[in-house]
Protein backbone atom coordinates (compact mmCIF):
# COMPACT_ATOMS: atom_id res chain seq x y z
CA UNK A 1 0.00 0.00 0.00
CA UNK A 2 1.65 3.37 -1.30
CA UNK A 3 1.32 6.23 1.06
CA UNK A 4 0.96 9.91 -0.15
CA UNK A 5 3.42 12.70 1.74
CA UNK A 6 3.79 16.24 1.22
CA UNK A 7 7.39 17.47 2.07
CA UNK A 8 7.69 21.06 2.69
CA UNK A 9 11.08 23.20 3.68
CA UNK A 10 13.79 24.28 1.87
CA UNK A 11 15.77 23.30 -1.68
CA UNK A 12 18.95 22.76 0.54
CA UNK A 13 19.79 19.13 0.33
CA UNK A 14 16.67 17.72 -1.45
CA UNK A 15 18.61 15.66 -3.88
CA UNK A 16 18.68 13.62 -1.01
CA UNK A 17 15.14 12.84 -0.60
CA UNK A 18 14.61 12.52 -4.50
CA UNK A 19 17.13 9.35 -4.45
CA UNK A 20 15.93 8.40 -1.67
CA UNK A 21 11.95 8.35 -3.16
CA UNK A 22 13.97 6.77 -6.28
CA UNK A 23 15.75 3.97 -4.08
CA UNK A 24 12.13 2.88 -2.21
CA UNK A 25 10.44 2.34 -5.58
CA UNK A 26 8.53 5.85 -4.79
CA UNK A 27 7.24 8.66 -7.08
CA UNK A 28 7.03 12.30 -6.96
CA UNK A 29 3.89 13.23 -8.01
CA UNK A 30 4.19 16.93 -8.14
CA UNK A 31 7.14 19.46 -7.42
CA UNK A 32 6.62 22.86 -6.55
CA UNK A 33 9.69 25.59 -6.06
CA UNK A 34 9.45 28.78 -4.88
CA UNK A 35 13.23 30.92 -4.63
CA UNK A 36 15.22 28.67 -2.06
CA UNK A 37 11.53 26.92 -0.88
CA UNK A 38 10.41 23.62 -2.12
CA UNK A 39 7.19 21.70 -1.79
CA UNK A 40 7.14 17.95 -3.09
CA UNK A 41 4.10 15.65 -3.27
CA UNK A 42 5.56 12.26 -3.31
CA UNK A 43 4.01 8.64 -3.11
CA UNK A 44 5.99 6.14 -1.21
CA UNK A 45 5.53 2.65 0.46
CA UNK A 46 3.72 2.32 3.43
CA UNK A 47 6.66 0.47 4.85
CA UNK A 48 9.23 3.22 4.28
CA UNK A 49 7.27 5.75 5.51
CA UNK A 50 8.76 6.64 8.80
CA UNK A 51 12.68 6.72 6.76
CA UNK A 52 11.26 9.13 4.36
CA UNK A 53 9.89 11.29 6.83
CA UNK A 54 13.02 11.40 9.37
CA UNK A 55 15.34 12.14 6.22
CA UNK A 56 12.87 15.37 5.91
CA UNK A 57 13.28 16.28 9.25
CA UNK A 58 16.54 15.82 8.97
CA UNK A 59 17.29 18.19 6.15
CA UNK A 60 15.04 20.61 7.50
CA UNK A 61 11.53 20.88 6.09
CA UNK A 62 8.30 19.26 7.66
CA UNK A 63 6.11 16.16 6.29
CA UNK A 64 2.42 16.32 6.25
CA UNK A 65 0.00 13.83 5.21
CA UNK A 66 -2.08 14.28 2.24
CA UNK A 67 -4.15 11.09 1.46
CA UNK A 68 -6.18 12.52 -1.54
CA UNK A 69 -3.47 13.89 -3.54
CA UNK A 70 -3.65 12.07 -6.84
CA UNK A 71 -7.86 11.89 -7.17
CA UNK A 72 -9.65 14.05 -9.02
CA UNK A 73 -13.60 14.54 -7.56
CA UNK A 74 -16.57 16.42 -8.68
CA UNK A 75 -18.52 18.54 -5.91
CA UNK A 76 -22.12 18.31 -7.50
CA UNK A 77 -25.02 20.09 -6.77
CA UNK A 78 -28.57 19.93 -8.29
CA UNK A 79 -27.90 23.58 -10.07
CA UNK A 80 -26.08 26.38 -9.98
CA UNK A 81 -28.19 28.81 -9.16
CA UNK A 82 -28.41 30.32 -5.92
CA UNK A 83 -31.16 28.20 -4.41
CA UNK A 84 -28.47 24.81 -4.73
CA UNK A 85 -25.26 26.25 -5.01
CA UNK A 86 -24.28 27.52 -1.48
CA UNK A 87 -21.86 28.22 0.59
CA UNK A 88 -21.03 24.72 2.07
CA UNK A 89 -20.49 23.46 -1.44
CA UNK A 90 -17.56 25.96 -1.87
CA UNK A 91 -16.18 24.65 1.92
CA UNK A 92 -16.56 21.01 0.69
CA UNK A 93 -14.40 21.87 -2.23
CA UNK A 94 -12.03 23.49 -0.66
CA UNK A 95 -11.59 21.27 2.58
CA UNK A 96 -10.84 18.22 -0.26
CA UNK A 97 -8.36 20.77 -1.72
CA UNK A 98 -6.74 20.79 1.59
CA UNK A 99 -6.43 16.91 1.68
CA UNK A 100 -4.32 16.85 -1.53
CA UNK A 101 -7.39 16.24 -4.08
CA UNK A 102 -8.18 18.26 -7.29
CA UNK A 103 -11.47 19.00 -6.73
CA UNK A 104 -14.55 20.49 -9.46
CA UNK A 105 -17.82 22.14 -8.51
CA UNK A 106 -20.77 21.54 -11.12
CA UNK A 107 -24.18 21.95 -11.16
CA UNK A 108 -26.82 19.55 -13.16
CA UNK A 109 -28.68 21.85 -16.22
CA UNK A 110 -31.93 20.21 -14.68
CA UNK A 111 -31.63 19.03 -11.04
CA UNK A 112 -34.24 21.81 -9.63
CA UNK A 113 -37.43 20.27 -8.42
CA UNK A 114 -38.75 17.66 -6.10
CA UNK A 115 -40.69 15.79 -9.50
CA UNK A 116 -38.71 17.12 -11.92
CA UNK A 117 -35.30 16.56 -11.19
CA UNK A 118 -33.31 14.77 -13.40
CA UNK A 119 -29.83 13.89 -14.75
CA UNK A 120 -29.37 13.59 -18.22
CA UNK A 121 -26.61 10.56 -19.92
CA UNK A 122 -23.83 13.17 -20.55
CA UNK A 123 -23.72 14.51 -17.13
CA UNK A 124 -23.54 10.84 -15.95
CA UNK A 125 -20.37 10.19 -17.75
CA UNK A 126 -18.91 13.88 -17.08
CA UNK A 127 -19.10 12.79 -13.57
CA UNK A 128 -18.01 9.10 -13.96
CA UNK A 129 -14.92 10.68 -14.97
CA UNK A 130 -13.59 11.91 -11.73
CA UNK A 131 -12.17 9.88 -9.20
CA UNK A 132 -15.45 10.03 -6.80
CA UNK A 133 -18.30 12.37 -6.59
CA UNK A 134 -19.91 14.65 -3.62
CA UNK A 135 -23.49 15.27 -4.17
CA UNK A 136 -24.89 17.73 -2.01
CA UNK A 137 -28.50 17.63 -1.74
CA UNK A 138 -30.24 20.26 0.73
CA UNK A 139 -32.66 20.48 3.75
CA UNK A 140 -35.96 18.59 2.53
CA UNK A 141 -35.95 15.14 3.48
CA UNK A 142 -38.69 14.35 1.17
CA UNK A 143 -36.64 15.85 -1.68
CA UNK A 144 -33.56 14.28 -0.96
CA UNK A 145 -35.57 10.76 -1.49
CA UNK A 146 -37.49 11.59 -4.12
CA UNK A 147 -34.42 12.59 -6.15
CA UNK A 148 -33.16 9.25 -5.92
CA UNK A 149 -32.66 9.26 -9.78
CA UNK A 150 -30.54 11.89 -9.98
CA UNK A 151 -27.63 9.74 -7.86
CA UNK A 152 -28.25 5.89 -9.09
CA UNK A 153 -26.53 4.20 -11.81
CA UNK A 154 -23.41 6.49 -11.49
CA UNK A 155 -20.26 3.49 -11.86
CA UNK A 156 -17.63 5.50 -9.76
CA UNK A 157 -17.77 6.42 -5.67
CA UNK A 158 -20.39 8.33 -4.93
CA UNK A 159 -21.21 9.96 -1.24
CA UNK A 160 -24.43 12.14 -0.48
CA UNK A 161 -24.22 14.96 1.91
CA UNK A 162 -27.49 16.11 3.25
CA UNK A 163 -29.37 18.40 6.14
CA UNK A 164 -31.76 15.49 7.39
CA UNK A 165 -30.55 11.85 6.91
CA UNK A 166 -32.63 10.25 4.22
CA UNK A 167 -34.05 6.89 4.42
CA UNK A 168 -33.77 3.99 1.52
CA UNK A 169 -30.43 5.86 -0.13
CA UNK A 170 -28.09 3.16 1.31
CA UNK A 171 -27.74 1.02 -1.50
CA UNK A 172 -27.16 4.29 -4.03
CA UNK A 173 -23.73 5.35 -2.53
CA UNK A 174 -21.34 4.72 -0.61
CA UNK A 175 -21.76 7.12 2.13
CA UNK A 176 -24.11 9.49 3.54
CA UNK A 177 -23.31 12.35 5.71
CA UNK A 178 -26.01 14.21 7.52
CA UNK A 179 -25.65 17.75 9.17
CA UNK A 180 -24.88 19.78 5.91
CA UNK A 181 -26.82 21.66 4.55
CA UNK A 182 -27.93 25.04 2.51
CA UNK A 183 -26.47 28.29 4.68
CA UNK A 184 -25.79 31.29 3.13
CA UNK A 185 -22.78 31.76 5.26
CA UNK A 186 -19.22 30.18 5.65
CA UNK A 187 -18.75 27.06 7.65
CA UNK A 188 -16.68 28.11 10.10
CA UNK A 189 -17.83 27.45 13.82
CA UNK A 190 -15.55 24.45 15.21
CA UNK A 191 -18.56 22.29 14.75
CA UNK A 192 -18.85 22.98 11.44
CA UNK A 193 -14.95 22.36 10.67
CA UNK A 194 -15.48 18.96 12.45
CA UNK A 195 -18.43 18.21 9.85
CA UNK A 196 -15.65 19.17 6.99
CA UNK A 197 -12.89 17.27 8.48
CA UNK A 198 -15.61 14.18 8.71
CA UNK A 199 -16.38 14.21 5.32
CA UNK A 200 -12.84 14.64 3.86
CA UNK A 201 -11.91 11.48 6.13
CA UNK A 202 -14.97 9.64 5.02
CA UNK A 203 -13.81 10.23 0.97
CA UNK A 204 -10.30 8.95 2.18
CA UNK A 205 -11.90 5.57 3.41
CA UNK A 206 -13.57 5.18 -0.01
CA UNK A 207 -10.94 5.84 -2.20
CA UNK A 208 -8.47 3.74 0.13
CA UNK A 209 -11.24 0.94 -0.83
CA UNK A 210 -10.60 1.89 -4.37
CA UNK A 211 -7.30 1.93 -4.15
CA UNK A 212 -6.81 -1.69 -2.70
CA UNK A 213 -9.14 -3.04 -5.71
CA UNK A 214 -6.91 -1.26 -8.04
CA UNK A 215 -4.29 -3.44 -6.22
CA UNK A 216 -5.46 -6.71 -6.47
CA UNK A 217 -5.20 -6.53 -10.44
CA UNK A 218 -1.93 -3.55 -10.10
CA UNK A 219 -1.93 -1.30 -13.38
CA UNK A 220 0.60 -1.87 -15.80
CA UNK A 221 2.21 1.53 -14.93
CA UNK A 222 1.48 3.60 -12.17
CA UNK A 223 0.06 7.08 -13.29
CA UNK A 224 2.46 9.27 -11.81
CA UNK A 225 5.20 7.64 -14.37
CA UNK A 226 3.26 8.10 -17.23
CA UNK A 227 2.72 11.79 -15.72
CA UNK A 228 6.87 12.32 -15.42
CA UNK A 229 7.12 10.94 -19.43
CA UNK A 230 4.47 13.23 -20.82
CA UNK A 231 5.32 16.59 -18.61
CA UNK A 232 8.52 17.18 -21.54
CA UNK A 233 5.74 17.04 -24.39
CA UNK A 234 5.64 21.17 -25.77
CA UNK A 235 2.16 21.30 -26.18
CA UNK A 236 1.57 20.30 -22.34
CA UNK A 237 4.48 22.20 -21.68
CA UNK A 238 3.40 25.14 -23.34
CA UNK A 239 -0.27 24.78 -22.04
CA UNK A 240 -1.66 27.88 -20.09
CA UNK A 241 -4.26 26.05 -18.25
CA UNK A 242 -4.15 25.11 -14.36
CA UNK A 243 -2.73 21.67 -13.56
CA UNK A 244 -2.44 20.78 -17.47
CA UNK A 245 -1.89 17.11 -16.21
CA UNK A 246 -3.92 16.03 -13.77
CA UNK A 247 -3.54 12.21 -11.86
CA UNK A 248 -6.40 9.65 -11.16
CA UNK A 249 -6.11 6.40 -9.65
CA UNK A 250 -6.33 4.70 -12.72
CA UNK A 251 -5.15 7.35 -15.37
CA UNK A 252 -4.48 11.19 -15.99
CA UNK A 253 -6.99 13.93 -17.50
CA UNK A 254 -4.25 15.64 -19.84
CA UNK A 255 -5.70 19.16 -20.81
CA UNK A 256 -4.67 19.41 -24.74
CA UNK A 257 -7.34 18.16 -27.80
CA UNK A 258 -7.00 14.51 -28.41
CA UNK A 259 -7.64 14.55 -32.24
CA UNK A 260 -4.57 16.88 -32.51
CA UNK A 261 -2.38 14.99 -30.24
CA UNK A 262 -3.70 11.37 -30.17
CA UNK A 263 -1.08 10.09 -32.43
CA UNK A 264 1.74 11.42 -30.26
CA UNK A 265 0.07 10.54 -27.02
CA UNK A 266 -0.48 7.04 -28.77
CA UNK A 267 3.38 6.46 -29.41
CA UNK A 268 4.67 7.50 -25.95
CA UNK A 269 7.22 4.90 -24.75
CA UNK A 270 6.56 3.50 -21.44
CA UNK A 271 8.67 0.35 -20.68
CA UNK A 272 9.11 -0.84 -23.83
CA UNK A 273 5.90 -0.58 -25.03
CA UNK A 274 3.61 1.86 -27.11
CA UNK A 275 1.49 3.92 -24.33
CA UNK A 276 -1.60 3.31 -26.63
CA UNK A 277 -1.37 -0.72 -25.99
CA UNK A 278 -1.22 0.19 -22.43
CA UNK A 279 -4.28 2.53 -21.76
CA UNK A 280 -7.02 3.30 -23.31
CA UNK A 281 -7.30 7.48 -25.08
CA UNK A 282 -10.20 8.58 -25.02
CA UNK A 283 -12.09 11.98 -25.26
CA UNK A 284 -13.04 13.88 -21.93
CA UNK A 285 -17.31 14.23 -22.11
CA UNK A 286 -16.92 18.12 -20.89
CA UNK A 287 -15.35 19.46 -24.16
CA UNK A 288 -13.21 18.71 -27.07
CA UNK A 289 -10.13 20.27 -25.34
CA UNK A 290 -9.53 17.56 -22.84
CA UNK A 291 -8.24 14.20 -23.18
CA UNK A 292 -8.33 10.96 -20.74
CA UNK A 293 -5.84 8.60 -20.63
CA UNK A 294 -7.47 5.02 -18.47
CA UNK A 295 -4.44 2.98 -17.77
CA UNK A 296 -4.90 -0.78 -18.31
CA UNK A 297 -4.23 -3.58 -15.60
CA UNK A 298 -1.18 -5.78 -16.19
CA UNK A 299 -3.88 -8.58 -16.67
CA UNK A 300 -5.59 -7.06 -19.50
CA UNK A 301 -2.52 -6.30 -21.12
CA UNK A 302 -1.68 -9.78 -20.88
CA UNK A 303 -4.76 -11.15 -22.26
CA UNK A 304 -4.49 -8.76 -25.46
CA UNK A 305 -0.79 -10.01 -25.95
CA UNK A 306 -2.01 -13.66 -25.90
CA UNK A 307 -5.05 -12.69 -28.03
CA UNK A 308 -2.75 -11.01 -30.81
CA UNK A 309 -0.41 -14.15 -30.60
CA UNK A 310 -3.30 -16.53 -31.28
Amino acid sequence: MFEVMMYDGGVYRSDELFEMIEDVGGVVLNKNRSAQMLIVTMSIPGEDKAAVKKLCEAIGGTVKSVPLAGTEIAVVGPTLGRHHMPHPICDIAEELRRYGAITVVMGLARGRGKATSQISMKEREIIEEYDAAIFMMGNFKSCIEAKTDIIKDIRTPLMLVTGPMPEGLEDTCEAIIPGVGRKTERMRLPPERTKLDEIADRMDEILREKRRTIEEDPLFVHPAEVKQLLEDYEPIDMSLRPAPIVLHLDGLRVKIPMKEHYEDLYNVEVYGRKLGEVASISESKINDSSTLIRIKTRSQVEDEDRQKKA
